[in-house]
């Protein structure tokens, strides 16, 4: 089961939602008793986006790269008298560059946050957890702490698991809390400087899920998510931008998993379907297929689709009377962005996952994933032609060892 909580900045959310993406979570898998041995792991993740800038207004300007993320990942689990299990997990990820353009970003490059220096900006997050198992079910409890230099994120979590007698069914029940701060520098009108301003974010997330085994080689689950969130998110590295201070959102997730026992590969299908009150409604399908091979080795190849619709209040390229100067959000309409992320859009990701069992107790893996975006793969219709194509990558290298 995926985290209730995620810890996200709303100035970087693209590249740290990659590395959150990448990086292992410290939540597990429900389970009907305690593992006998504890895992402890170490990643490294390298992740780079470019945009291309391209578009008619901004064609004198070349493709170029953005957000450059190295992250650092510790986790453990650790039994605990047969009923209990401890997890943590500890990450520091350093970012450099621009956030990502925007259709007027082009000639003002102020308007996006720009991290600059040999060690970037540096955010550190930690998350625990503990586990009860029971018979037919186990109960989690979690917490996780997030920081940056004008971002904190923190969070609790409670998650539950029932199964029926003969444990082909799994009933998961949780919910969490986010309370996000993010501090802005505003200008102090009666002082003329700048002054430190603190904004809030609090967001109750709820899940549902039911897992199923139908037999020997398939099992299937569906998860059911609502978010309510209220506060601050606007970005303040994009001027204009003024966004709504309520955003709830309902997700559902549909996976299947099949089993191939004459050559012991299994193929992971999953759909996900989003809808805020943004306006954005979302579709997400992913195919992964994990290979053993002789010797220890794993291949696992992966191809991921989404496309979004635009929120409400997105202002397109096409929409902007350009004369030279920086367009200027219309005098109607309370809320305003020209955040390419909250445009209509459509995105591929291939990746290929390589893993090596060197020992029954150590593993090496690496993983590779390419990343791009286009105004044009977006299935609502409503793509802004006026962007520039987004891509990505991102490199993992990860170790662990049974203790």
């Amino acid at each position: 089961m995926a985290p209730l909580s995620t810890t996200s900045s709303t100035v970087f959310g693209t590249a740290l939602l990659a590395a959150a993406l990448a990086l292992p979570s410290v939540q597990l898998a429900y389970a009907d008793a305690a593992p006998e041995q504890g895992v402890v792991s170490l990643k490294y993740l390298n992740y780079q986006d470019r945009q291309s800038v391209d578009t008619p207004i901004t064609a004198h300007l070349s493709s170029r790269d953005r957000i450059a993320v190295n992250a650092l990942s510790f986790k453990a689990l650790m039994p605990v008298a047969g009923e209990w299990s401890v997890g943590v997990s500890f990450m520091e990820d350093s970012v450099t560059g621009a956030s990502p353009a925007y259709h007027s970003s082009g000639f003002s490059e102020s308007k996006s946050k720009v991290v600059s220096g040999a060690s970037g900006e540096l955010r550190h997050s930690v998350d625990l957890q503990l586990t009860r198992y029971f018979p037919q079910g186990s109960v989690t409890a979690g917490t996780s702490y997030s920081s940056e230099s004008d971002y904190i994120s923190r969070s609790c979590s409670l998650q539950g698991s029932l199964s029926t007698e003969d444990k082909n069914t799994t009933f998961t029940l949780g919910g969490s809390f986010n309370n996000d701060t993010i501090k802005l520098n505003k200008p102090n009108v009666v002082l003329s400087k700048q002054q430190l301003t603190n904004e809030n974010k609090r967001v109750v997330d709820g899940l549902f899920g039911v897992t199923r085994v139908l037999s020997k080689t398939d099992i299937v689950q569906f998860n059911l998510g609502y978010s309510n969130g209220n506060g601050y998110y606007t970005d303040p590295y994009k001027d204009p931008d003024n966004r709504p201070h309520d955003r709830n959102n309902v997700t559902a997730l549909g996976r299947w998993n099949h089993h191939f026992d004459s050559i012991d590969g299994t193929v992971r299908l999953s759909y996900r379907y989003y809808s805020d009150t943004f306006g954005i409604r979302a579709h997400t399908l992913e195919a992964e297929y994990v290979q053993p091979l002789y010797h220890g080795w794993t291949l696992a190849p992966l191809l991921r689709l989404y496309t979004q619709s635009k929120a409400d209040f997105y202002f397109t390229v096409a929409e902007e009377k350009f004369d030279g100067e920086i367009p200027k959000p219309p005098t109607t309409g309370r809320y305003y962005t020209e955040d390419q992320r909250l445009s209509a859009f459509g995105a591929l990701t291939v990746g290929l996952k390589v893993s090596k069992q060197l020992n029954p107790d150590w593993l090496v893996d690496l993983k590779f994933e390419k990343y791009e975006q286009r105004d044009e793969w977006s299935l609502s219709g409503s793509g802004d032609p006026g962007l520039a194509t987004f891509n990505a990558r991102s490199v993992q290298v990860g170790l662990s060892r049974k203790i």
